[in-house]
């Protein structure tokens, strides 16, 4: 069924003062997600989805979302550990896990009305006894979270905005760069994360919700930004 999101101004009011008080409180230390402009032509989409809304608030439940997958994988990885898990490797999936719940929380408060609903995820194709399969599904999502959020960051209006965005993308680059030397020791810029002009590289909101809604069950589109293909 069709989620309809509030992008009114009474909303954007509303989340900008609550953007600026947790930004004051520094509860926003974390984090994933943006997507540049992308225009496909229209796909009609399935019947359970979410959109993001429109403007300022669309790109914010468009973060919401993927730190709602984030949170989620992370709880599962930390609840049911794979074999063979180090202690150093439970203490850093922790702290990824605290910081991607944390930015989870904010969104979703600072979002208040216009936020989004909680998403289902479906995490079928991870095979979470494994450390391979972990940690590779690790670093698509932290990869894609950069990816996204610096994809993004144009689009975003309100400089408060974008401030807290840019303090939520530096912790997830943080954490796309420890998940990769799990992966690989000395792989925490490689050239599919960084360019050769040692920028970090990103993605447009297509790319981003085809990668990442394989991994829920009830899908999230973008019609305002002219992106709706699940």
């Amino acid at each position: 069924m069709k989620t309809e999101t509030n992008s009114t101004t009474g909303g954007a009011n509303m989340a900008r003062r609550s953007f600026l008080r947790y930004a004051g409180a520094g509860a926003a230390a974390v984090a994933v997600l943006g997507a540049s402009s992308c225009r496909t032509g229209h796909i009609e989409p399935p019947t359970d989805y979410t959109d993001i809304g429109s403007g300022d608030i669309g790109i914010l439940n468009y973060a919401y979302a993927l730190e709602q997958l984030e949170a989620a994988f992370y709880l599962q990885v930390v609840a049911t550990p794979y074999s063979g898990i180090s202690t150093a490797e439970t203490a850093y999936l922790t702290d990824i896990k605290d910081h991607e719940v944390l930015h989870r929380d904010f969104f979703k408060t600072a979002l208040g009305g216009a936020a989004i609903k909680g998403l289902t995820p479906d995490f079928s194709t991870i095979n979470f006894s494994d450390r391979a399969s972990v940690l590779n599904a690790a670093k698509l999502f932290e990869d894609t979270g950069v990816k996204a959020y610096d994809g993004a960051g144009y689009l975003i209006q309100n400089p408060d905005y974008l401030t807290i965005a840019g303090k939520i993308v530096s912790v997830e680059a943080r954490h796309a760069s420890l998940i990769a030397n799990l992966i690989t020791p000395g792989s925490f810029v490689n050239p599919d994360q960084v360019d050769e002009n040692g920028i970090n590289r990103s993605a447009s909101i297509a790319e981003i919700l085809g990668a990442v809604n394989g991994f829920l069950k009830t899908k999230v589109i973008a019609s305002s930004f002219n992106y709706d293909k699940v």
